[in-house]
């Protein structure tokens, strides 16, 4: 019989072995090194569906992941050229003002796998509440969310068809996501919290010093600076991603920000939006990203999510988006001409 005593050593040594096969490197100051540059396409998205569970099996994750390749590859087949123009308005399909020009999907890159962290692949980002949803919005929320005036959140994606927009979306350029104006990426790439975009551009890059640390996001055009050790702004000074400062906690790195604008509104929050961010090197090619959202006024709840950054070596493009835009222009010009029509018919 093997002693019990041999047992425990033999585990508490294969639990060491385990602890400390992964060192992180690091960098002068002794902090780890998290430098790199991260892809954060994922198939896992932010919420999952209601009564589902958070953990994929193999088999899931495989067949599901075969089944968006197989949709990527019917996309990117070749269009016909003598294809009839579509119908007014669009046939209805999937794509932009129904299918109605856009991108081909040649330009797009929503991911090819779901997330994978502690081994477990994660059929949602969102962890913290256990059910994988965001927290119910506040009475308060709700109201400010009906009696807004087409005030766009920063996670908007691009234009949906003007049809299915409020009233006045279109009366002018403030009003419109802040995306397609290129003052932040689209769906909160640019964070905080940095999230997949599920379209393309999911490049960020990160550099470091003792003194700060810079993410840079491929989508249009963000470069956040985290100050290190420092305090907040006065709460007088507002900023489109927030105030950002970061201390270490052993080897992860928090990023607590607060002092956004009144514009910013992720997902209808407030000015009052508070972020926690953690970053922490799990092996030589990956980040665990982890945040935790808070604001009273908007959600009955704080609510947490996270996912894994794998590095990637693939060059971050220069995303020149105001070079020439007229699209902006041009989307107004055609709110204006429907609106001349609207009132051509009310006059007959």
């Amino acid at each position: 019989m093997v002693p019990h005593r041999f047992i425990l050593m033999t585990l508490t040594g294969a639990l060491a072995i385990s602890a400390y096969a992964f060192q992180s490197p690091r960098l002068p100051d002794g902090h780890p090194d998290l430098q790199g540059t991260y892809d954060l396409a994922t198939l896992t998205p932010l919420e999952r569906a209601a009564g589902t569970k958070l953990v994929l099996t193999s088999e899931e994750a495989a067949k599901l992941e075969k089944e968006a390749a197989a949709q990527k590859e019917k996309a990117n087949a070749a269009i016909n050229g003598d294809r009839p123009a579509p119908p007014k308005g669009g046939d209805g399909s999937t794509g932009a003002a129904g299918n109605v020009g856009g991108y081909n999907n040649f330009w797009l890159d929503p991911g090819s796998r779901y997330t994978v962290v502690d081994g477990q692949i994660r059929a949602s980002i969102v962890v913290d509440p256990p059910n994988g949803r965001v927290p119910p919005l506040t009475p308060a929320a709700r109201k400010r969310m009906l009696t807004a005036l087409a005030r766009p959140t920063s996670d908007a994606q691009e234009s949906k068809d003007p049809g299915l927009e409020p009233p006045g979306s279109y009366d002018n350029p403030e009003q419109r996501p802040l995306g397609e104006r290129c003052l932040l990426g689209f769906a909160s790439t640019s964070g905080p919290p940095a999230l997949p975009d599920y379209f393309y551009n999911n490049l960020h890059q990160i550099v470091q010093t003792p003194e700060s640390v810079m993410i840079l996001t491929e989508m249009v055009h963000d470069a956040r600076i985290v100050r290190m050790n420092s305090q907040h702004l006065p709460k007088t000074i507002r900023k489109w991603m927030g105030d950002s400062i970061g201390h270490w906690e052993g080897d992860t790195l928090v990023v607590d920000t607060t002092n956004f604008n009144d514009q910013t509104r992720f997902r209808g929050s407030t000015e009052n939006l508070h972020v926690v961010e953690r970053f922490s090197r799990i092996d030589a090619k990956t980040l665990l990203y982890r945040f935790t959202i808070e604001d009273p006024e908007t959600w009955d709840r704080p609510w947490t999510g996270e996912y894994a950054w794998p590095s990637t070596r693939e060059p971050i493009y220069e995303y020149a988006c105001h070079e020439a835009n007229y699209a902006l222009e041009d989307i107004l010009r055609g709110a204006r001409a429907r609106d001349a029509e609207a009132a051509e018919k009310a006059k007959k």
